[in-house]
């Protein structure tokens, strides 16, 4: 049973940093439920605001919808309501609504709604998907706008109207324009959240739009920089921001596009670097090279010294 309600849970999320755990694979791609929830009890030793469960840097791509109501238990079990869990939700809206049913069955408090597999869809059909999750769950749903899942203001706000426990709008897009329409109509009614891949390349520009927070996956393996950062963003601090992202998140960045899908794999290969191995990330990803997991080694030691 959910732990915060979607009213709660909105207001929750808006108040501090955001992560989401990679998921623990044995060699052989298997979940390893132990040292995930060992994870999961080590990034709470940290002042985290929520939890996305399963979500994207969770590979929830790669899991089956048992696999992800599994992982997401795992996680509720570890917090045991210190903050809320978010469970990823996606694929087609009959895979979507039953993952969504399941999160809520396993405890957890809200929902990422990812894009549908594949498809790409008109505004209407796009609406029609979102208002089917919504309906199928009492949690709070959050709607993850990317890749082939771009909706509009207008979409955005008859959503709203019609359902009450549409509570966030999480952006992967980087428009400037459509995320200045989508906070100057609907203001407080959501809570907004970066969702760039490396959100904190844009978290300053993104905060004078009202997106007050965003999810890390650096936490994963550099949690007090990732706090460190996050609480200069909010503080205004650009120099101390600016230096971070030159010397850190900038060459993280070309690190992790020398190859595709590395936006997950290069948070595993830093677990490895700290002595925190999560284990593979399951094809169709590869892991990075060793030659670039010693790039990445450096990085970090250069970081943290």
């Amino acid at each position: 049973m959910s732990h915060f309600s979607p009213t709660d849970l909105a207001r929750q999320l808006g108040q501090g940093l955001l992560s989401f755990p990679v998921t623990h694979f044995d060699a052989q791609g298997a979940f390893l439920e132990g040292p995930y929830r060992e994870h999961c009890g080590w990034m709470l030793e940290r002042e985290l605001t929520g939890l996305f469960a399963a979500g994207g840097t969770g590979e929830f791509f790669s899991l089956t919808p048992t696999e992800v109501a599994q992982v997401v238990a795992a996680a509720v079990a570890e917090t045991n309501g210190r903050i809320p869990v978010i469970s990823g939700c996606g694929y087609g809206t009959a895979i979507a609504t039953g993952i969504a049913r399941d999160a809520e069955k396993a405890g957890a408090d809200g929902l990422l709604l990812l894009p549908p597999y594949l498809m790409h869809a008109k505004q209407e059909g796009l609406a029609d998907h979102i208002e089917a999750v919504c309906r199928a769950t009492g949690l709070g749903v959050i709607v993850y706008n990317r890749d082939n899942a771009i909706i509009n203001d207008e979409t955005l706000a008859r959503l709203c109207d019609r359902n009450p426990n549409l509570i966030g709008f999480k952006d992967g897009v980087g428009d400037i324009e459509l995320m200045t329409r989508i906070y100057a109509r609907m203001g407080d009614r959501l809570t907004y959240i970066g969702g760039l891949p490396t959100a904190e390349t844009f978290a300053t520009p993104y905060l004078t739009m009202g997106v007050t927070t965003y999810s890390s996956a650096i936490f994963n393996f550099m949690p007090e920089w990732a706090l460190a950062f996050y609480k200069a963003v909010r503080a205004g601090d650009q120099v101390y921001v600016m230096d971070q992202l030159r010397s850190f998140v900038l060459p993280y960045i070309a690190l992790r596009d020398k190859g595709r899908g590395y936006a997950v794999s290069i948070v595993k290969a830093g677990m490895r670097v700290i002595g925190r191995d999560a284990g593979p990330v399951r094809s169709p990803l590869t892991d990075l090279s060793a030659a670039e997991e010693a790039e990445l080694r450096a990085l970090i030691e250069r970081a943290t010294a």
